[in-house]
């Protein structure tokens, strides 16, 4: 599926114009004129970059940007401002953790260096929390298998990880045997207090 780019600006002639600066990318373009447009596309379909002018009637920029990165906090997030003031920058920071500040009119190409590089780092971070998710399920089965089978995790690895046998000539049941504490199979037995193969006892002769 193509990435979404949202582009909300309350003058339609910006928003044409950013959209078509990405006519050749190969991205799905929306265009929002205000907030609450906005906010009813974001809740309807999934967007993985909002590009936002500041000064808009109702709902700023950064104002709409905070709400999104709260609700949808997944999102990718860019605010344009005609007005590049030093509070301006900082409240868009601060309320929308934006990724990037842009002044109007802003370089088309800059403008499309910045969307490609903030989805790299959207899908980076998407791979990273799946790589996290399958440690703790991965973690939460070894946990599980050490409560059924104490000792079967507690194996002796190498440098490059690879699990060490204790000799050649041991079987897999044996290997097994062994971490989980018991004696390997083929061991010897225990003394058990009698000699076997000894004499069978006699009984009492009848009188």
């Amino acid at each position: 599926m193509r990435p979404r780019i949202l582009f909300v600006d309350d003058d339609p002639n910006v928003t044409a114009a950013l959209k078509r600066s990405l006519r050749s990318a190969p991205y799905n373009v929306v265009t929002a004129e205000g907030a609450d447009e906005a906010l009813k596309i974001l809740a309807t379909v999934q967007v993985d970059v909002v590009v936002s002018d500041e000064r808009m009637p109702g709902m700023s920029g950064s104002e709409l940007l905070s709400l999104v990165c709260r609700r949808y906090p997944e999102t990718i997030r860019i605010i344009l401002t005609g007005q590049a003031s030093l509070e301006a920058a900082i409240r868009a920071i601060n309320q929308g953790e934006i990724y990037r500040f842009f002044t109007k009119p802003c370089n088309e190409i800059d403008l499309a260096v910045t969307i490609r590089q903030a989805l790299q780092q959207k899908e980076l971070l998407s791979e990273r929390h799946r790589l996290l998710e399958l440690i703790r399920n991965q973690t939460a089965q070894l946990e599980q298998l050490e409560r059924v089978c104490p000792g079967i995790t507690g194996v002796q690895k190498d440098d490059s990880g690879s699990v060490l046998i204790p000799s050649e000539s041991s079987s897999f049941e044996q290997v097994v045997q062994q971490m989980r504490g018991g004696s390997a199979p083929g061991a010897p037995a225990a003394p058990s207090g009698k000699e076997e193969g000894g004499p069978a006892p006699r009984g009492n002769k009848a009188a």
